[in-house]
């Protein structure tokens, strides 16, 4: 692919400021400029506790019943936030640490854990698990949908693992999609700044009498970053990507299909530009049985093909194939079961360069799993969830996922909850199979022996909506881990090798709250306090680098604040306010920072609406993220500024 010079790619960027403002201008005459907009549809406090999750319980309830560390991200947060990505959108949950890597990948984590992998977070898009069995984590530079498509992301801090199984450590985040009924007609997306660019065009119709269809193509560019020394990070990466949906019946009986194609090139410091690609494919059927319980089974196919070129030549095709099964039914009137069985099959096929080498290349690996879950109604004010999960990998054999919560809702305006659980992160192709050759001094490869790293939780979280125009969720957690992930030293001299001699605890409080000040203003405030101990176990071989006490379990900033305004001013004009602190990371040493973010949105009419976003406006540029194995040099992250376009017609 041919590189533009200097010169060129400051051209390019002007025409792309100039074909903005050419459409922007186009569109404002095109748009009905007499129609007034409603007052903005935002949903008042009370509302939001009454929006129905799923990912608590796999069964709709309130919010405001939900006995866990749950936070709702809605369509108006992520459209106010002016997020053009599904990672930034994320910033918005109080309970998640997102940190930026570099100029194309993100740090996603919650309650502790935050590596270059993310590997004790589960992350599922309309169901659809995109963990990968490679490393236990997740490709975030992948992860994309429409941000005008999204419902709302149900975010989780706490283990899932009882429900949605491995992985499911410290969090779950289930992003959820539009149904294409909803999304009808066609919406026209522009964005450009001084960073990036983008551009997304959705259509959607109707299939029948109860049916209903979108397609969408969406294009953009990120500009590279600098380092730390000033240096050129060659950070910047671009992505291509389509898709469609259809829906028959409704959310809770119907069928929905739905899949995605995507491409993106991402620039290196070693020679060539990495390859990410893939595509999937889920159909999902739901049912309502006369009893009031409820059938559901979903089946999706994943591939992702990742392409290293330069010096270590590394490419890796996965492929997964998903199917699972739930039924939801009232035993008898103070219980309500929900119970359901899958199966995952992974097939991972490497083609080794002479460096980063995974024996053997080829591996079929499978996860079965069968899962029940009892919510009793003791009383009117108390209820009791016990369930568990039993499932069986190719690396470790059968293990369980036990889970019991305890909720009492002292005032129907409050609940407190307690819960105690069990979660496993089962081994992954880089645990069990990977390889480093040809590095003096550093050969390095995975243990044939590692176990899952096993965590017991204890919680204690409460809720409540003292007013009309208060809220506030107030969370305390304790993790005790084992069979942690560590590096320790080989048999042979001057070699590494991964293993599980690691173990420590993350105890830590999660607040947050939002106050309606008027029917146009709503303030937002969190802090997250926590506090690691991990330390490898008596008697384990240190590893010859000393980093993170040999162990691989995370660099966290001890506390972080947000506040957050959203104001409606007159003239259908918006302006919402972000500012964060985040104190600095231990190892290796990342300074704490404070970004001041805003956003300056006018919506002339219900059809067009523009905003002004601006990112980092209180210091030059700061850096947010260092991995724990160090490495590639660290990013600089600078002010920005975006105009964005969105237009219905």
């Amino acid at each position: 692919m041919a590189r533009l010079t200097r010169p060129e790619k400051h051209g390019a960027r002007r025409l792309g400021w100039r074909a903005g403002w050419l459409g922007l201008v186009c569109c404002a005459a095109a748009a009905d400029g007499g129609e007034q907009l409603p007052q903005l549809s935002r949903m008042s406090i009370e509302e939001l506790a009454e929006i129905p999750i799923t990912s608590v319980s796999k069964r709709a309830e309130p919010l405001g019943d939900a006995a866990a560390a749950v936070y709702i991200i809605t369509a108006e947060d992520v459209r106010r936030s002016g997020a053009t990505s599904v990672p930034e959108a994320l910033r918005l949950a109080p309970n998640l640490e997102v940190a930026r890597t570099n100029g194309n990948n993100y740090v996603v984590t919650a309650r502790g854990g935050s590596t270059g992998n993310g590997n004790k977070l589960l992350v599922l898009i309309d169901g659809r698990v995109v963990y990968n069995p490679l490393n236990a984590g997740v490709f975030w530079e992948v992860q994309d949908v429409m941000m005008e498509d999204i419902e709302r992301i149900e975010v989780i801090s706490g283990p899932g693992g009882t429900l949605w199984g491995s992985n499911a450590v410290n969090g779950v985040i289930n992003i959820l999609t539009r149904s294409s009924a909803d999304t009808q007609g066609t919406l026209l997306a522009l964005g450009g700044g001084n960073q990036e660019r983008d551009v997304a065009l959705r259509q959607g119709w109707r299939l029948g009498g109860d049916g209903s269809m979108r397609l969408y193509a969406k294009g953009f560019r990120r500009d590279g970053n600098r380092t730390t020394a000033g240096a050129d990070a060659r950070d910047g990466w671009s992505g291509r990507q389509a898709g469609f949906r259809a829906d028959w019946g409704a959310a809770d009986d119907g069928v929905t299909l739905q899949g995605d194609l995507y491409d993106r090139e991402l620039d290196q410091i070693a020679s060539g530009e990495r390859r990410r690609s893939g595509g999937n494919l889920l159909a999902r059927w739901s049912h309502t049985l006369a009893d009031g319980g409820a059938l559901q089974v979903q089946a999706y196919y994943d591939h992702v093909y990742n392409l290293m070129p330069g010096a270590v030549l590394f490419g890796e095709s996965n492929n997964t194939y998903d199917i699972e099964a739930q039924h939801r039914l009232p035993v008898a009137a103070r219980h309500e079961l929900v119970w359901g069985a899958g199966l995952r099959v992974w097939r991972s096929a490497a083609t080794n360069g002479a460096i980063l080498v995974f024996l053997p290349e080829k591996v079929e690996t499978r996860l079965s799993n069968l899962f029940v879950q009892d919510a009793i109604t003791l009383d009117e004010d108390w209820k009791l969830t016990l369930g568990a999960k039993v499932e069986h990998n190719g690396y470790t054999g059968t293990e369980y996922q036990p889970n019991v919560r305890l909720a009492w809702k002292p005032t129907p305006r409050s609940l407190l909850w307690a819960a105690v659980s069990r979660a496993l992160r089962t081994p992954s192709r880089v645990d069990r199979d990977f390889y480093v050759f040809g590095i003096p001094g550093a050969a390095y490869r995975g243990g044939s022996d590692f176990r899952s790293e096993r965590l017991t939780a204890l919680e204690l979280g409460y809720r409540a909506q003292p007013t009309a125009s208060l809220s506030y969720s107030v969370n305390a957690f304790y993790n005790k881990y084992d069979d942690l992930r560590s590096i320790e030293n080989g048999k042979a001299a001057g070699t590494l090798t991964i293993g599980n001699q690691a173990e420590g605890n993350v105890a830590g409080v999660e607040i947050w709250g939002n106050y309606q000040v008027n029917q146009g203003w709503r303030l937002s405030a969190s802090q997250t306090l926590q506090r690691e101990r991990i330390s490898l176990q008596p008697g384990a071989t240190r590893p010859a680098p000393a980093g993170g006490a040999g162990t691989l379990f995370g660099n966290d900033p001890p506390h972080r604040y947000v506040l957050r305004s959203s104001l409606d001013l007159p003239r259908q004009l918006e302006l919402d306010l972000s500012l964060t602190r985040v104190a600095s990371l231990p190892f290796p040493y990342v300074p704490a920072y404070t970004s001041l973010d805003g956003r300056l949105g006018w919506r002339p009419s219900p059809r067009l609406e523009l905003a002004l976003n601006a990112r980092n406006l209180l210091d030059r540029g700061h850096a947010e993220f260092g991995n724990v194995t160090g490495g590639t040099p660290r990013a600089v992250f600078d002010r920005a500024l975006m105009l964005q376009l969105i237009w219905k017609f």
